[in-house]
Parts: C-alpha cells; sequence; structure tokens
C-alpha cells in the first residue's frame, strides 16, 4: 500500500528537509496543499524541465483545473489569489503570448541595464546607514538590507507614489505568508487590488518613465488588448515577484558568505565571482521553494508516471535545486566552484521564465558585493540554528537576519 501524501507545512519550518523527504518518495509524488488540495509535486531536475516546456501543461485554472471547474475549490481557499488572477502568471497559449508581450519592454536588457546607476544609489544609501548604526550593535540585515534594496528598485520601476507605498509593501508581504490564519484569507488580496488600482489612477493622473504609465497607456489606446482587471493583476504580480524573489536571494547569498568562510575568502579574493555566488545562491536555496499551480490539460505519461487530465502540479524549485542526478553527492553543499551551478530552474524554465530574472540578478551582483566590501568584519549575531524562517512554503527566506557589522 502507497503511503499517505506528505502534508505541506504551511509555515514552511523545514522545506529543504521536507522537500528531501518529498524527493525520496519521487521525481513526481502525490502532496497535499492547505485545504487538503491533492497537487503532484514535481522534485526531479530533468523531469521539472520537461514538464515546465510543455505545451500540455498549464497554468489557467478556470480552463484546466478539474476540481477548480467543478467549484471543489472554495472562494476562501488561502491559495486561490495564486490562481484566480488574470495575468502571464496564470494564462495559457495564446493568451500568455498576449499578456507576455504587452510587458516584456518594460524589461528589456537596456532598461534593465539602465537601472544599475539607480541599485547602486539605492545600496549606497543602505550601507551608509548601516554605517552610522555603533559598531558592535545587533541589526536585521533582512529588513535593513536585503528588503529594502528591491522593494525600493520595483517601486520605482513601477512609478508607486509614497503615500502608496508602505500600505503595498505590507500586502505583498501578507501575500507570501501561506501561514495566516486570519478568518478571510482573500481580504489581503482585496486590499492590495484596491491599492494596485489607486496606482493605476494615480499614473493616469500623473504619467512617467515607468511600467504603471507603460502599461496604463497600453490600456487607455486600446482597451480590448489589456482589461483593467489584467492591468491590475499584472502590476500585482510585478510588484510582488519583482521584489520577494530579489529578498530572499540577498538573504540566502549573505547568509551562505556568513557561515562559509573559506567560501566567502573564495570570493573576496577573487577566486570566484560574484555571478557565481549568486547562481550557486539560487541552486541551493531557490528563492521560491514550491510554485503553486500547473494543470495536466491531458493525460500526461513521463518516465512511467502518470498525472491524468485536470489534475494540478506543483512546481518544487527548492528540492529541484539539489537534485543529486544533476549536482551530485554534493548537492546539499553550498559551493560557488560547483560546475553545474547554473543548472537550476529557479527562475522557471520555458514560455514561464521570470522576465525580471536579468534584474534580480543585476540587483544582487550590484548589493552584495558592495556589502562585502563596506563591511569585510560582518558577522552572524546568533547561531544559525536559531534563525527562524519566513512564515511560508512558497517564500523560502529568514524571517530575520541578525549581524553585527564590526
Amino acid at each position: 500500500m502507497e503511503p499517505a501524501p506528505i502534508v505541506l507545512d504551511t509555515a514552511g519550518v523545514d522545506i529543504q528537509g521536507e522537500s528531501a523527504r518529498i524527493r525520496r518518495r519521487g521525481p513526481i509524488t502525490r502532496v497535499v496543499l492547505p485545504g487538503d488540495v491533492p497537487v503532484w509535486s514535481v522534485t526531479d531536475a530533468t523531469v521539472l524541465r520537461r514538464l515546465l516546456t510543455d505545451s500540455r501543461v498549464s497554468k489557467d485554472a478556470r480552463r484546466h483545473w478539474t476540481a477548480f471547474k467543478a467549484g471543489e475549490i472554495p472562494a476562501e481557499w488561502p491559495l486561490r489569489s495564486w490562481v484566480g488572477v488574470d495575468n502571464m502568471f496564470t494564462a495559457y497559449g495564446p493568451e500568455h503570448r498576449r499578456l507576455r508581450k504587452l510587458v516584456s519592454p518594460a524589461f528589456t536588457h537596456r532598461r534593465t541595464m539602465a537601472l544599475r546607476a539607480r541599485i547602486e544609489a539605492i545600496t549606497a544609501d543602505l550601507l551608509d546607514q548601516l554605517a552610522a548604526i555603533l559598531p558592535g550593535t545587533v541589526v536585521d540585515l533582512r529588513q535593513r538590507f536585503a528588503y529594502p534594496v528591491p522593494i525600493r528598485v520595483i517601486s520605482e520601476l513601477l512609478g508607486v507614489p509614497d503615500h502608496l507605498a508602505p500600505t503595498l509593501h505590507a500586502c505583498v508581504d501578507r501575500f507570501f505568508d501561506t501561514a495566516d490564519t486570519r478568518k478571510d484569507p482573500q481580504a489581503n488580496y482585496r486590499e492590495m487590488y484596491g491599492l494596485v488600482g489607486e496606482l493605476v489612477a494615480y499614473r493616469r493622473a500623473e504619467p512617467g518613465d515607468d511600467i504603471t504609465s507603460l502599461l496604463t497607456a497600453t490600456y487607455d489606446e486600446d482597451g480590448t488588448r489589456l482589461t483593467e482587471k489584467e492591468l491590475v493583476d499584472t502590476l500585482m504580480l510585478i510588484v510582488s515577484a519583482g521584489h520577494e524573489t530579489t529578498v530572499n536571494l540577498l538573504d540566502q547569498a549573505i547568509f551562505a558568505l556568513l557561515t562559509q568562510p573559506r567560501q566567502r575568502t573564495d570570493v573576496l579574493a577573487g577566486r570566484s565571482t560574484w555571478a557565481d555566488v549568486v547562481e550557486e545562491t539560487l541552486r541551493y536555496q531557490a528563492p521560491l521553494a514550491h510554485l503553486p499551480l500547473r494543470f495536466a490539460v491531458e493525460d500526461l505519461d513521463i518516465d512511467g508516471f502518470h498525472i491524468p487530465k485536470g489534475d494540478a502540479i506543483l512546481a518544487s524549485y527548492a528540492a529541484a535545486g539539489r537534485d543529486p542526478q544533476v549536482h551530485g553527492p554534493t548537492a546539499d553543499d553550498f559551493d560557488v566552484h560547483r560546475s553545474s551551478k547554473d543548472q537550476h530552474v529557479s527562475f522557471g524554465h520555458g514560455a514561464h521564465h521570470c522576465l525580471g530574472a536579468p534584474l534580480a540578478r543585476l540587483e544582487a551582483q550590484v548589493a552584495l558585493p558592495a556589502l562585502f566590501t563596506r563591511f569585510p568584519e560582518l558577522s552572524l549575531a546568533v547561531d544559525p540554528a536559531e534563525l527562524a524562517p519566513v512564515r511560508s512554503f512558497i517564500s523560502n527566506g529568514h524571517a530575520r537576519l541578525p549581524v553585527c557589522t564590526a
């Protein structure tokens, strides 16, 4: 008799330990999401890449998830906002291509590289603030550095005015909190939707050189190309995905270097690069551990495993990043010299590969060397075992990262 499916810990207390247990069950394994929703977890990196590029796999719950279409997923399901939005994250086929084409101009190589100077300025400002703190004082580097770098970058990129920023940032934080026990889990989505609607209205009245103005103009010129809901949901996707992934990337990279002194020495001595640090961090601790959801458009038979048409699929990036078939017996070790470090899928793969991946890499490759150059004696202020994770099985970072700057 097959063992009972693993019920995912909504608080994400031990993401890598849980991922290893899932992987031991096989490359495609039944797990249970909050609300007793069964899905197929894919932990094998090779199989996951195949699924992410398979046209028979969709992200459109309304069209392709049998349980969703049958009304079996209640309106109050805590992950409903991950599958019920109208943007390129959930679109399939021609609809996905249409929406991605509208957003792509905001993430061209030229636009991304043009942000370097601004990222450097934001980083320098935050480091000056840290330098002003008395030596020996314990500070939370996630809150004081890893978090504000990307949230300030994405807020400026979207043209978020100062009066909307604090509340919008709080909504984004709650969006990834999968252990939220509030009675109405959709309340945060509604609040965030309203705030982004205010952002759209503001940029209609005060357009600028930002993504919101760009997409708003696209909607206003031809409303049939981008509906109002698609506009707002797309901006919600950009502000959420455009910040959380990079926060965790910075957080995990800093933690790894502070707990691996030999690796840190090699990087600072130039025996490996900051790009190596970024790619190995993405592999070793995927910023998004599990990403809901995909759906089988038809019956899928893959390497002896069968996923019935209409079933839900969970991309388990954290597990795939430590697949020993790709990264060998040391897959659970952080190693900036690893030859396979860039063979990860932490930014997705195929049609849904993250548009903001170059921006996230740029932010990390600017912020990390600046931090460790400014504070060469940076150290953790607590035993690494004392650090708790963020409350999420999706977001993969630390709740706090207490350090001493000298």
